[in-house]
């Protein structure tokens, strides 16, 4: 059961690496066969997203890491969401939170199954969010992913993608929403003694290991196929975690 568990936190990095989706796959990977407590699983999530998170950022070559101001309010209130969250996950029963990772699987793997079918948009260009659904928005992503334990792409790009937002701003906002989140969410449950370091350091470094892995096959296959596997093994994962 231990290297299912660290085979499914592997694959959620390469899932992460080819579709920036995925990171849902490693809470019930380790609170189902690594027997980790769910509070403290989302914890060294948390953790483990925020190493990741800051190595994808500081790759972006220019201009891609330069946000537009829309953008930076989207990760302030991520930021303040995340605390939110990352409090409320010692206090919501665990069936309720597993009823809310198994739904995000659930509707993350059939957006990207969406996408799949139709095809990923390939256009350009800054975000364009009405002023006023930016800071609910990123409030909304903060709370939602620390949580879930994840780093805020698996909740946010689906939704930037509904709402035809360009596809390349859209993946780059989702992979920087990661920074206030993991690191708004690992500071809180730290205060709150939840968090192993170690767990969080071997999570960081087996999903980043298939993230690389994840980027070098999207390049050498195309973003199609890993997008329809992702979403299949998302959905499949979301059923389970909602019925059984």
């Amino acid at each position: 059961m231990t290297l299912l568990a660290w085979f499914t936190v592997a694959l959620a990095g390469l899932a992460i690496g080819a579709t920036s989706i995925g990171g849902v796959l490693v809470v019930p990977a380790i609170t189902a066969w690594l027997d980790v407590p769910l509070p403290e699983a989302i914890a060294a999530s948390s953790l483990a997203f925020l190493v990741t998170g800051l190595i994808t950022v500081l790759s972006w070559r220019a201009p891609h890491w330069r946000l537009p101001r829309a953008d930076t309010r989207l990760l302030v209130g991520a930021l303040v969401g995340a605390a939110v969250g990352a409090t409320l996950a010692a206090a919501v029963p665990g069936s309720w939170l597993r009823m809310w990772i198994g739904g995000l699987a659930l509707l993350s793997g059939l957006q990207a199954l969406r996408l799949w079918q139709r095809g990923t948009p390939s256009d350009v260009g800054a975000l364009r969010l009405k002023p006023g659904l930016v800071l609910p928005l990123g409030l909304l992503v903060g709370t939602g992913s620390a949580l879930s334990g994840t780093g805020g792409p698996v909740m946010l790009l689906p939704i930037l993608l509904l709402m035809r937002q360009p596809m390349l701003a859209s993946v780059t906002t989702a992979q920087a929403i990661q920074i206030p989140i993991a690191l708004s969410a690992s500071a809180t449950h730290l205060v709150a003694g939840r968090i192993d370091g170690w767990l969080g350091a071997a999570l960081a470094g087996v999903l980043l290991l298939g993230a690389l892995a994840g980027r070098a096959l999207a390049r050498r296959t195309g973003q199609a196929p890993l997008l329809a596997l992702t979403g299949t093994v998302l959905a499949a994962t979301g059923v389970w975690l909602l019925i059984f």
